[in-house]
C-alpha cells in the first residue's frame, strides 16, 4: 500500500517528532488531532500553528481519507483514541499505535479498529525519541506487524522491527522496561531531593559512582529528573499502565504505583521546565514543609 495522507492523533513530544520529520521523508499529507488543539494557548496548539501539519476540527476529521493514522495520545486515552476515528476510517487503513498502554488496552483498541475494517499495528517506542527521532527503536506488534513493517521502511522508520503476532507482547516489553527507567527516575528524584534536604548530595553521587564506575551519575540524574519533571504527568500515567501489566502477570505492582504516584508529585512540584540544573531542581522539591512532600 502506498501511503499518501497520514493523520496523526496526539500532538505531543512524538506527535510533534512525526508531524516534522515524516513530511521531509515522504510526499504524503499530514494531518494531526489533538485535544488540546481548542486551547490556543496550549503547547500542542502553538506546535501546530509552528509546523506544517494541517490541523483537523476533530479525531474524526483528521482520519478521514487517511490510510495511516497514528496514535501517539497519553497512555489512558489509548482505547478512546482508537474509538475516536472509528466513524471516519477507511477500510485496510493502517491504524499504528505507539502509546505506552497495557497489553488489555492495546487489545481492546485492536478490537475496536479491527470491527471498524482498519489493520491495527502494536508498536513500543523503546528509547527517547530524540535524538534518533525517526530511527529510534520500534518494535512492532501484531497480525499486520509483518507488512506494515515495510511500509514503515519507506516512511523513514529506520529502526522499526517486527517484534510478535501476538498482540500485547509489545506492550509489555515496553512497559517491564518502564518499570526499570521511569522507577530509576522516581528513584534518584526521591534519593537525592532527600540528600539535598540534608546537604549530602554529593556523597550520595560519589558512592553512585564508587558503584557503578563508568556512568556520570550527576548527567544522568539530572538528565532522569528533567525528563520526570517535563513529563512527569504523562510518566505517571505510563506506570499506572505498567502497574496493571504487572497485576496481570500476578505480582503486586508495588514499585509501579509508587514510582506513578512520585512522578505525578514531581509534575506538580517543578512543572514544565525541558532543562534544568540538578541543585535547583532538588531544591524545588524539598522547598515545602514536610508535611506536603509527602506524595498525594
Amino acid at each position: 500500500m502506498s501511503i499518501n495522507t497520514i493523520a496523526l492523533i496526539g500532538f505531543g513530544e512524538v506527535g510533534q517528532v512525526f508531524g516534522a520529520d515524516l513530511p521531509t521523508a515522504n510526499r504524503c499529507n499530514l494531518v494531526a488531532w489533538d485535544v488540546k488543539f481548542p486551547d490556543q494557548e496550549s503547547e500542542p496548539a502553538q506546535a501546530a500553528a509552528r509546523s506544517a501539519v494541517a490541523v483537523s476540527a476533530n479525531a474524526e476529521a483528521a482520519a478521514c481519507g487517511a490510510n495511516l493514522i497514528i496514535s501517539a495520545v497519553t497512555a489512558g486515552e489509548t482505547v478512546a483514541a482508537a474509538r475516536s476515528v472509528t466513524a471516519t476510517l477507511a477500510s485496510g487503513a493502517y491504524f499504528l499505535d505507539v502509546n505506552s498502554a497495557a497489553p488489555a488496552a492495546k487489545r481492546d483498541a485492536a478490537r475496536i479498529i479491527e470491527t471498524a475494517g482498519g489493520r491495527y499495528v502494536e508498536a513500543a517506542i523503546m528509547s527517547p525519541i530524540s535524538p534518533k527521532r525517526l530511527g529510534c527503536s520500534i518494535l512492532l506488534g501484531g497480525p499486520h506487524a509483518g507488512e506494515f513493517k515495510d511500509i514503515a521502511a519507506t516512511l523513514g522508520f529506520s529502526n522499526a522491527q517486527c517484534y510478535s503476532e501476538t498482540l500485547g507482547q509489545t506492550a509489555a516489553a515496553k512497559l517491564c522496561r518502564s518499570v526499570v527507567i521511569k522507577g530509576l527516575e522516581a528513584l534518584l528524584s526521591e534519593g537525592l531531593a532527600a540528600a539535598r534536604y540534608y546537604r549530602v548530595e554529593e556523597t550520595v553521587l560519589e558512592s553512585l559512582d564508587n558503584l557503578h564506575p563508568g556512568a556520570d551519575w550527576r548527567e544522568l540524574s539530572r538528565y532522569m529528573i528533567s525528563r520526570a519533571n517535563l513529563h512527569g504527568a504523562r510518566r505517571a500515567e505510563e506506570m499506572r499502565e505498567a502497574a496493571a501489566t504487572i497485576a496481570d502477570a500476578g505480582l503486586d505492582p508495588l514499585m509501579s504505583l509508587a514510582a506513578a504516584r512520585r512522578h505525578a508529585w514531581i509534575a506538580r512540584r517543578l512543572g514544565d521546565a525541558a532543562d534544568i540544573h540538578l541543585e535547583s531542581a532538588l531544591d524545588s522539591l524539598v522547598a515545602t514543609p514536610l508535611k506536603e512532600r509527602a506524595p498525594c
